[in-house]
């Protein structure tokens, strides 16, 4: 093992060197960690490489890290000069063993901003990163950061192709390679979070990432957003403790998003009204019946009850919107016999209580994929009604033995009628 410092400094520079024409040679790498090795057991490179899976011999770190750490400092103080390639290469090297050296990050934007290293080559060394350190803030810091860059790109090239198409000269075929290299983009950045959290528990940078992806790069998107809910519902159905924050804004844009997308998907508002309302409803009941079968399935889950209550916040909040927005048709409105869920006939629908779109549902309530299309003349049904939430939770008391359960569905039930019971006389 080398000990004099001149040895120590041949060995790291080799073991840098490494890492890079190994990323270099196999850009299919996609995992990265430490091979327990107290010492040197061989005369070879620390850096082994099997299966597109990244190791360094933990014995190396000790001499590596400080080097590296150092060297950059050194140049930051204007003590040391390093050139472009060498800054990459140390900068890489640092932060696959520590990625919360913020001054590492920092020095790679500057790389980026002057040309001398690729956005995507950035966005793969924080993935590689988090794949060892899935929680680490510094890194998912840093991908938003590129991928504002990135952002900032492409509007610059959109803004020169509308410039060329008001000119008569359209460019049909970069606008659509924007596109699909923004979608590609988004799926990428789906795949990162969901690794993450499922390496880290309870990952919040991980999933508020996902959630700033969605705000700021699928702006009402509905495939985005429809792929997202898809993909999302398996998770949290195999993660039923795993604590994900929505803020309620984000989530009320999504419903009333009305900016059309440059890379050609429909936003909810330039659908038909009906279907949009429509849509919106199905979403709201999926969701309330997947969370109503996890916490019948899981109980004692405090994370399900606080989307439940989150969920039904919203829908609230949503239905009251929908009343004030058809104020002033009150009389084209008339009241209707709706089908309840247990074959039973309704009484009338009070527009006053209930979602007033008019809409009709040939014989069938719930919105599910089986039931008929709806049609203009009526109401839509309205199932996600106050009593029907008491109803949920007084079974939930009813029938199960669980303590931390009927806590969480007595403290749910106390909400209903303190803070939903209260808004709803404000109308």
């Amino acid at each position: 093992m080398a000990e004099s410092k001149e040895e120590v400094d041949v060995l790291v520079q080799r073991v840098v060197k490494d890492i890079s024409i190994a990323l270099k040679r196999h850009p299919n790498i996609d995992e990265i960690g430490l091979i327990q090795c107290p010492e040197a057991l061989y005369n070879r490179s620390p850096i082994v490489l099997v299966e597109n899976k990244l190791g360094v011999e933990s014995w190396c770190v000790k001499f590596l890290l400080p080097y590296v750490h150092n060297k950059l400092l050194l140049y930051r103080q204007r003590k040391h000069w390093l050139d472009r390639e060498a800054l990459v290469d140390i900068t890489c090297t640092l932060l696959l063993l520590n990625p919360d050296f913020t001054t590492a990050w920092n020095v790679r934007k500057e790389l980026l901003e002057c040309g001398a290293l690729n956005p995507e080559r950035d966005l793969y060394l924080s993935k590689l990163a988090l794949t060892k350190f899935p929680k680490s803030p510094e890194t998912w810091i840093h991908r938003r950061w590129v991928l504002q860059h990135i952002l900032r790109q492409f509007s610059a090239v959109a803004h020169k192709t509308q410039q060329r198409v008001e000119a008569e000269q359209p460019d049909a075929e970069r606008s659509q390679f924007l596109g699909s290299h923004l979608d590609r983009l988004i799926h990428q950045e789906m795949k990162v979070c969901s690794d993450a959290a499922c390496r880290y528990p309870s990952n919040y940078n991980a999933w508020s990432h996902r959630i700033w992806v969605l705000q700021h790069m699928a702006k009402g998107n509905i495939k985005v957003f429809r792929d997202e809910l898809s993909s999302v519902h398996p998770w949290v159905s195999m993660h039923v403790s795993d604590h994900i924050f929505c803020p309620s804004q984000h989530q009320s844009n999504t419903v009333h998003s009305t900016c059309p997308q440059a890379n050609g998907e429909l936003s909810l508002a330039d659908a038909a009204c009906g279907d949009r309302i429509t849509t919106v409803f199905k979403l709201f009941y999926q969701e309330t019946e997947l969370c109503a079968d996890l916490i019948q399935s899981f109980p004692g889950h405090e994370t399900l009850w606080s989307h439940r209550r989150h969920v039904y916040y919203l829908w609230h909040h949503w239905r009251q919107d929908q009343d004030l927005c058809t104020d002033g048709r009150e009389n084209e409105l008339k009241p209707t016999c709706i089908n309840e869920p247990d074959g039973s006939q309704g009484r009338n629908v009070d527009r006053h209580k209930h979602v007033s779109v008019p809409m009709e549902v040939d014989r069938v309530s719930l919105p599910d994929h089986d039931s008929k299309r709806l049609r203009r003349g009526i109401l839509l049904p309205n199932l996600l009604t106050l009593q029907n939430e008491h109803t949920f939770v007084n079974s939930i008391l009813n029938s199960c033995c669980n303590a931390e359960q009927n806590n969480y569905a007595v403290a749910y039930k106390k909400w209903l009628d303190t803070v939903i019971s209260a808004q709803s006389l404000d109308i």
